[in-house]
């Protein structure tokens, strides 16, 4: 079979380009609003000193009698000086009487484009008037009153001028353009620095999870990162390795350690059952011999019964039965029965109820579960008297049991592991024979009636788990 071909994109190109075609349509928007803005500017500008020009023009045709008299050699001369000086483009000027008669022209731009479709509209008052020459081309019209001293109307100065010689504005277009341009090298390359630097520590972690895929957990990464969620990333997959190669550990020391927990039965049970079948021993040797083979064979076979149970509620194959019940009763049922199926004195239990019935709907056969299997733990961390609290009580919405020993604790180290599949403490390894399945059965068996098992706290002078309920 052909192995699938990985065609996923690297996170450097994949977000760099993402970035950047982020950046360019950016820039593209902007380009057009600044173009727009430029145009509206420069047409603003443009018939400003138009109009200003205008009414100099208007000023000068106006002779000391108050009549209109024009020199064309001496106003063509002062229209060249302010072509060249303001810098308006292409643009043709007209002097008109009161009636509409062109006195003086100055045209700039070819006749027949101006005077064929453009009609100069001397009834309206004002400027920056825009007409439709010929081709449907835009030209703009702006007028200036002449009048003597007496204000008496004598004519009209008009500038006419095309409409994309008055918008073409090269420099600050180039200007917009090199601004811009700059803007999308400066921009790409921090994208690209920023996005480098960003995945350069989740590469490393990504080829350090390939590392630990081949089972090489001795991992080393870089933490000197000032991002908080890099630093969190890094640190947590350094946490997870560790517990990773403990785990590991863990399980080849567990797998001897439950190869020992069966074998050891089975090596006994097969001596002893030799001793008599040898006739090594016999009369009521010979019954101790069988009764301890039975024994261990009770043993062994509640071993694997764990084993069983374990790995049936691991996968579902066990279901919880409902029924509402009165949990004071229950607690205290539970209590009782276990105590007095012990054969030792020296362990006191007592219950702490509430005054008031707590009313539940749970399985109480798998409340027992988890209850026995507390007081058992907690009878094997005696040294030698103990005594248990079991302590019922609301906690908000939650329904909580408390089972608090005076026994010798759990080292600190351990605590983590406590509710891991097959781990046995190193006080139990040596002294107590078991699988390691007890509080993990326990708490799979809380989450199944909708709770929680955790360990509240351990010390030298005892431990305390809670059953958490709803």
């Amino acid at each position: 079979m052909l192995k699938k071909k990985n065609n996923k994109p690297a996170l450097l190109g994949y977000w760099t380009t993402r970035y950047l075609i982020t950046l360019i349509v950016g820039l593209i928007i902007i380009g057009i609003v600044s173009t727009l803005w430029i145009k509206n500017s420069t047409i603003k500008k443009r018939l400003d000193i138009m109009k200003i020009f205008a009414a100099e023009v208007a000023d000068r045709v106006v002779n000391n009698e108050g009549k209109i008299s024009i020199n064309p050699h001496v106003l063509l001369k002062v229209i060249d000086r302010r072509e060249k000086f303001l810098q308006l483009g292409p643009f043709s000027l007209f002097v008109l009487d009161e009636k509409g008669k062109v006195l003086f022209s100055a045209p700039k731009i070819p006749k027949n484009e101006l005077m064929q479709k453009i009609d100069f509209p001397l009834e309206k008052q004002g400027v920056n008037e825009k007409v439709i020459g010929n081709y449907n081309e835009g030209f703009y019209i702006v007028k200036s009153e002449i009048k003597n001293n007496d204000q008496e109307m004598l004519g009209w100065v008009m500038i006419l001028s095309r409409e994309r010689d008055i918008i073409r504005n090269p420099e600050e277009l180039k200007f917009l353009g090199i601004m811009l341009g700059g803007l999308a090298l400066l921009g790409w390359g921090v994208i690209y620095l920023l996005t480098r630097k960003l995945s350069q520590p989740i590469q490393d972690v990504a080829n350090a999870s390939k590392q630990i895929v081949k089972g090489n957990y001795d991992i080393k990464l870089d933490k000197n990162v000032k991002e908080k969620e890099i630093y969190e990333l890094i640190n947590s997959f350094e946490q997870m390795v560790e517990r990773l190669k403990k785990l590991e550990s863990l399980r080849t020391e567990l797998l001897a350690g439950i190869t020992h927990e069966l074998k050891t039965p089975v090596t006994s049970i097969s001596a002893l059952i030799q001793a008599v079948r040898e006739g090594v021993v016999s009369g009521e040797e010979a019954k101790d011999f069988l009764g301890i083979c039975s024994d261990e064979t009770n043993r062994l076979q509640k071993m694997i019964e764990d084993l069983l149970d374990f790995n049936s509620f691991a996968v579902g194959a066990i279901k919880v039965q409902i029924e509402k019940l009165n949990l004071n009763k229950l607690i205290q049922e539970i209590t009782y029965q276990w105590y007095i199926g012990q054969d030792d004195d020296s362990i006191k239990i007592k219950t702490w109820l509430p005054e008031t019935p707590i009313f539940i709907e749970t399985d109480p056969m798998r409340v027992r579960q988890i209850l026995y299997n507390l007081f058992n733990n907690a009878k094997q961390a005696f040294d030698s008297k103990g005594k248990i609290d079991v302590i019922l009580y609301k906690n908000g919405k939650e329904i909580r049991v408390d089972v608090k020993d005076n026994g010798r604790g759990i080292p600190q180290e351990e605590e983590d592991l406590i509710f891991e599949r097959f781990y046995r403490g190193k006080n139990k390894t040596h002294k107590i024979r078991g699988l390691g399945l007890g509080l993990p059965f326990s708490k799979m068996i809380a989450k199944a009636l909708g709770g929680d098992l955790v360990l509240k706290k351990s010390s030298a002078k005892g431990t305390t788990f809670t059953l958490i309920l709803y």
